[in-house]
């Protein structure tokens, strides 16, 4: 009898052990549950106001990497959004001077202060065009490097790759590469997520003006979440930080992505693009903030994606200890479509619900 009462004793307690065992392991989510019916509401309101098809928001802890809130909807109706899991779509992006312009401070060639001409803001290239966006008013004439990003201006950040990088295009991308720009290939709780994909100049199908379209964010395919990766690591001052939906100890893809100053001149460009530039939707009242605006066409040879745009900013606060990261990216059809007054003024409403905190 004592051998069975001791031998019950026993599994209950190897039982009770693998219980426990169990609870301290099992994930716990990072969202903020409050946080997140927010930002869904902000969301949703946007992508009516301005009639998109699809849109999603990502609120990242900026020294953690956990992501406080993942919003993805798309439209259902004529009236109505509903939820989607929309994060590992793939498309170029319109956040993607920044980043360019990063590598080539990193050449030692440029700095925020030099002169650029963007001419009448059309810029003639191999036989191709490149245009800013006001080049029916005239363009924006002579910048500096620093005036050109915050206007959005696609002349100015390819005159400074060219200044940069000259004829050699593959260093352009070698730096990226060691900058781990595209990172992370997967995240734990995001579905389908693929490595970012780039056509560079070992590729056949690259041309004589490929390098030019590659600057400003196309020829490649990348998800929200991988540029919301690199600028968090713009706010972390270098520090490319795993993005985490589970809560787990701190995972560092990069510890240093670029050098101390070359980040620290970015993220003088990126405040002076808010207080000065055309992220100034994005501007709060409630704290100073850092960040850049996009445009950039979805369009290509199916009728699906006809006259399609993705809207988007990306950006970090407080700009001098940052705390939170936030991309938001919306797909809609026709003009108009702006990165700073679409993306950019909801971008200001998660900031400041979150200061509401």
């Amino acid at each position: 009898m004592k051998k069975i009462l001791l031998k019950c004793t026993i599994l209950i307690v190897v039982l009770c052990s693998c219980q426990s065992r169990q609870q301290v392991t099992a994930p716990i989510s990072t969202i903020d549950s409050t946080l997140q019916t927010n930002v869904t509401a902000i969301l949703e309101s946007k992508l009516s106001e301005i009639n998109a098809q699809s849109g999603q928001v990502i609120v990242m802890e900026v020294q953690s990497g956990q992501i406080k809130a993942l919003v993805g909807l798309t439209r259902k109706d004529s009236t109505n959004y509903q939820s989607c899991e929309n994060f590992s779509v793939w498309q170029s992006t319109g956040l993607m001077h920044p980043i360019s312009l990063l590598a080539a401070l990193e050449t030692g060639k440029v700095k925020l202060s030099d002169k650029v001409d963007t001419g009448n803001g059309i810029y003639q290239i191999h036989g191709r065009e490149l245009k800013d966006h006001n080049w029916h008013r005239g363009g924006y004439g002579e910048l500096t490097v620093q005036e050109g990003l915050a206007a959005s201006s696609n002349i100015a950040i390819y005159k400074t790759m060219e200044k940069a990088f000259a004829n050699n295009p593959q260093a352009y991308f070698d730096l990226l590469a060691n900058m781990s720009y595209g990172k992370p290939d997967s995240i734990n709780g995001i579905a389908n997520l693929k490595p970012a994909h780039f056509v560079t100049p070992k590729d056949n199908n690259w041309t004589k003006t490929a390098f030019v379209w590659s600057s400003i964010g196309y020829n490649q395919h990348v998800s929200p979440i991988q540029i919301l990766t690199f600028y968090n690591a713009i706010a972390n001052n270098g520090k490319m930080i795993q993005p985490q939906l589970y809560k787990d100890s701190v995972v560092v893809i990069n510890p240093q992505i670029a050098s101390r100053a070359s980040i620290d001149s970015l993220k003088l460009a990126l405040a002076f693009n808010i207080t000065d530039g055309l992220g100034h939707p994005a501007k709060s009242d409630k704290v100073l903030v850092a960040g850049m605006q996009g445009t950039s066409s979805l369009s290509t040879n199916e009728d699906s994606t006809k006259d399609m745009y993705a809207v988007e900013f990306c950006g970090y606060f407080p700009t001098d200890n940052p705390k939170y990261s936030i991309i938001v990216s919306i797909n809609k059809a026709g003009l108009p479509a702006s990165g700073g007054l679409m993306a950019g003024d909801a971008f200001r409403q998660f900031v400041d619900k979150i200061m509401e905190k």
